[in-house]
């Protein structure tokens, strides 16, 4: 069992007060408005960008992927991809058994799907240490799990994100995930700490190479223009992986810094929630 590592910092860190925070992301003006009901829906989510800083800057953003799962119903298995902030463990780390555990209970790995990615990779090490203290992964699970209670899911760690890395673990996930229900969450804060009007400008910049599903073009836009978005080879991963299961669209649901959600602040971070789909 991997315990929380931001709990009661990024996140509420009681159950009750979690529930209440992730009903407040839904219903903030930034939000999508309303707490989301899981339906049968179609399927046509493949991936998903979602931020992960803290609940009462980017939880408003994300919700809004979260309720789009919602309607489109609950898949098999989450493969979530998020970046290394701590710089622990191996350039591309992943869990293959165990669960991680939240105020909402445990979320298992899906052990199978897992060692498929990994076994599909020249890459990606098997490496729970890496894990163990990243915030990037843990903070989407509560979200999954006050959507559908029981939750599998794949965390892969990248702190390597040039186009080659991100390009092999594309790869690995979707040779692994053909033929599966599964959706690929990209966790990433965008522009960090700049002014209100240069981190939507450069925000601009990444979210219309996602939108046009280009991941190599995103990494080569982030560092030809300087953005400071964390997780752009999650992000092109996630895109490669996507296209590769059928993804032939995405499109923006919500943009908003954390000084749109919280009081006005003169350095901001961007924030994006941008579906992948069928």
């Amino acid at each position: 069992m991997r315990p929380p590592a931001v709990a009661g910092q990024f996140y509420a860190g009681s159950k009750n007060s979690l529930i209440k925070q992730i009903d407040w992301c839904y219903t903030h003006p930034q939000g999508p408005g309303a707490v989301p009901k899981v339906e049968k829906g179609p399927r046509k989510l493949v991936g998903l960008v979602s931020p992960h800083a803290g609940y009462m800057y980017s939880g408003p953003v994300a919700a809004h992927g979260f309720s789009l799962m919602a309607s489109d119903g609950k898949p098999t298995s989450v493969v979530i991809i998020g970046p290394n902030h701590t710089g622990v463990g191996s350039g591309v780390s992943i869990m293959t058994s165990g669960k991680w555990s939240t105020p909402l209970g445990g979320a298992q790995v899906d052990a199978e799907l897992a060692e498929t990615v990994a076994k599909s990779s020249n890459i990606i090490d098997v490496d729970p240490e890496a894990h163990s203290y990243e915030h990037s992964i843990e903070v989407q699970l509560p979200f999954l799990q006050h959507l559908f209670g029981e939750v599998n899911f794949v965390p892969i760690c990248m702190m390597l994100q040039d186009a080659h890395t991100s390009k092999d673990v594309g790869d690995a996930i979707a040779k692994a995930s053909a033929g599966k229900d599964v959706v690929i969450v990209a966790s990433t804060d965008l522009t960090h700490y700049e002014t209100q009007r240069s981190a939507v400008e450069k925000d601009k910049k990444a979210m219309e190479k996602i939108v046009a599903l280009d991941g190599e073009g995103l990494i080569a836009t982030v560092e030809r223009d300087g953005i400071t978005m964390c997780g752009y080879g999650p992000v092109a991963a996630m895109i490669h992986a996507a296209k590769k299961l059928g993804a032939k669209k995405a499109k923006i649901l919500k943009h908003a810094t954390s000084g749109d959600v919280a009081p006005p602040m003169p350095q901001v971070v961007g924030y994006g929630s941008i579906a992948v789909l069928r």
